[in-house]
């Protein structure tokens, strides 16, 4: 048997790297799934490779409803939602604070941090009724980043809407302690998914060289593995993990211990 067998896990961003590794993690252990990304025609293929039943529902997350529909569609397909992965992100140019455009700054925010707000407004008015109706509400984990943690040079209003995912993750996660839903959020460093690859490819140096720079201050010096991402969100979400609710659990090759 599997940890999640039967449970219902929604999860955002997932043709992406980490939600595409969540995605196939999850049905591993026998969750059905409802994936939403942006691009309709990457999601369908993809959730052909994925051994669960799916259902998936195109969309942009910086818009409400899309929230709505997904806690929708996960209730009409399964009958209720167990887990929801807030994945969906974007990142903005690597430059200095005054050199990110004022139209590449809402984007971010829009997305990064609206769109987990959105999210988790109607995700956790659905677990709390379950909880209400029998006693099993359900568990939210949000894909924040250890620019949430910290400060993060030439990244900063990406590391603004990071910073405010985990104020959302602590702040419900306070609210519904006693109401059935958990709410954590992981903050991984440097991941090898296409963020990282188009930071190489856009730096015009070697990738081992661009890798170097990546990971000058991570202790490990090596980016993240997606596998050891996905294993920390399924730690969150793993219902054995009952005591756990409002944090944020680092993935950061020791960045926090310096």
């Amino acid at each position: 048997m599997g940890r999640f067998d039967g449970a219902t896990v929604l999860i955002t961003g997932a043709t992406g790297g980490l939600g595409s590794g969540a995605a196939k993690a999850f049905a591993a252990e026998g969750a059905r799934l409802v994936l939403s990304d942006l691009d309709e025609t990457a999601l369908r293929d993809f959730a052909t490779t994925v051994e669960a039943e799916c259902a998936i529902l195109a969309g942009n997350i910086a818009e409400e409803r899309l929230s709505e529909d997904l806690v929708g569609l996960a209730v009409e397909k399964f009958g209720r939602l167990d887990i929801a992965v807030n994945n969906a992100g974007i990142v903005h140019s690597f430059v200095r604070l005054p050199q990110v455009t004022s139209e590449e700054a809402r984007r971010v925010l829009e997305v990064d941090l609206l769109g987990v707000f959105y999210a988790m407004k109607h995700q956790i008015q659905r677990m709390e009724r379950q909880y209400k109706e029998n006693g099993k509400g359900g568990v939210i984990v949000n894909v924040a980043s250890v620019a949430g943690l910290s400060g993060a040079p030439k990244l900063s209003v990406y590391a603004a809407a990071k910073h405010g995912v985990i104020g959302l993750t602590r702040s419900a996660a306070a609210e519904y302690a006693t109401k059935g839903v958990r709410i954590n959020a992981v903050c991984p460093a440097h991941t090898r998914t296409a963020m990282v690859d188009g930071f190489v490819r856009s730096s015009g140096a070697a990738e081992a060289d661009a890798l170097a720079e990546l990971t000058r201050g991570v202790p490990m010096k090596r980016v993240g593995e997606v596998d050891e991402i996905t294993t920390g969100i399924l730690f969150l979400a793993d219902p054995a993990n009952s005591f756990m609710t409002g944090h944020a659990l680092a993935l950061d090759g020791g960045i926090g211990a310096v």
